[in-house]
């Protein structure tokens, strides 16, 4: 298994390696095999789960998080550690709820009246100073883009 995605109603799998072995998990795990273009929609959001209007989150879990209780539609990906929401809650909620299961969530697109991005813990913040420093000691490179701080 290369890839696992669920939507709430249907789970796939991508089984990769030699023709012989790819034939007996499917046989073993059972299922239909389905077109390998699902991958790249996924990859590249142009699956219909995508397209809807309400702001899409990106969440990065622990892969053995639990459900969720999240207002919203999710597609879990990366066998449960990149999980998508598309939600109209408020962004402090989600990150909030995100936050809690051991991650952080981003807003990806249709954007939220602050950052898309989680706030930093202050020793997170100092490490990311220090690294900036080092790879920009000039400040020149997209100064406060991803945190005013920065």
């Amino acid at each position: 298994i290369s890839a696992a995605s669920h939507d709430g109603r249907v789970l796939r799998l991508r089984l990769e390696g030699g023709e012989g072995s790819v034939a007996a998990a499917h046989e073993r795990l059972g299922g239909e095999s389905i077109d390998p273009a699902y991958w790249r929609a996924l990859n590249e959001h142009r699956l219909e789960f995508f397209t809807d209007g309400r702001p899409l989150w990106r969440l990065s879990l622990p892969v053995s998080t639990a459900a969720l209780d999240l207002p919203g539609d999710q597609l879990i990906d990366w066998a449960g550690a990149q999980r998508w929401l598309k939600s109209d809650a408020s962004g402090s909620e989600i990150r909030r709820i995100a936050s809690a299961a051991g991650g952080h969530a981003t807003c990806f697109s249709h954007g939220v009246d602050d950052s898309p991005f989680q706030p930093l813990a202050t020793p997170l913040l100092r490490y990311h100073r220090q690294l900036k420093a080092q790879l920009d000691p000039h400040g020149v490179f997209n100064p406060g883009r991803m945190y005013a701080e920065i």
